[in-house]
């Protein structure tokens, strides 16, 4: 009976899927805090490139600013993204902190090896097709939206 109470209390977990969206990517990130949620979907965003591990050997730090929620998702996707075709790199690691509006990421990655990475993909830009952040009734933030491949 123990078991039971305990299993029913459990807080369900961070977690990131993709959704199915014509030619595009549809992405969703879940985490316990908004924060979470963000991270959450910048790891999916990389599993879409790559299902290889991404060595946290390189700091890139980014900031994004926006008057809600949503359009800061979108600009921090779109940071990431710029990120990746710029410097050539692949990312696997995230840390958000959002404040007042303004986001504080950190990214770890390591150059594209195309041997290694095999990337399936290029990310080109975060739209606003399905451009959604909220609270679920499950109590996780979710944050989502359609990707350009």
């Amino acid at each position: 009976m123990v078991a039971d109470v305990a299993a029913s209390q459990q807080v369900p977990k961070a977690r990131w899927e993709h959704f199915s969206h014509d030619a595009d990517l549809g992405l969703r990130g879940f985490g316990r805090t908004l924060e979470e949620a963000f991270e959450q979907a910048a790891l999916g965003l990389t599993a879409a490139v790559t299902e290889s591990p991404i060595a946290p050997q390189t700091l890139v730090e980014v900031q994004c600013k926006a008057p809600d929620l949503e359009l800061l998702f979108f600009e921090w996707l779109n940071a990431i993204i710029y990120q990746m075709a710029v410097r050539q790199f692949l990312f696997g690691a995230f840390s958000v902190r959002i404040d007042n509006g303004q986001l504080y990421g950190k990214l770890w990655g390591e150059a594209i090896d195309i041997a290694r990475h095999a990337p399936a993909c290029e990310p080109k830009g975060a739209t606003f097709t399905a451009l959604k952040v909220e609270r679920t009734p499950d109590g996780l933030w979710s944050a989502g939206c359609v990707i350009d491949v």
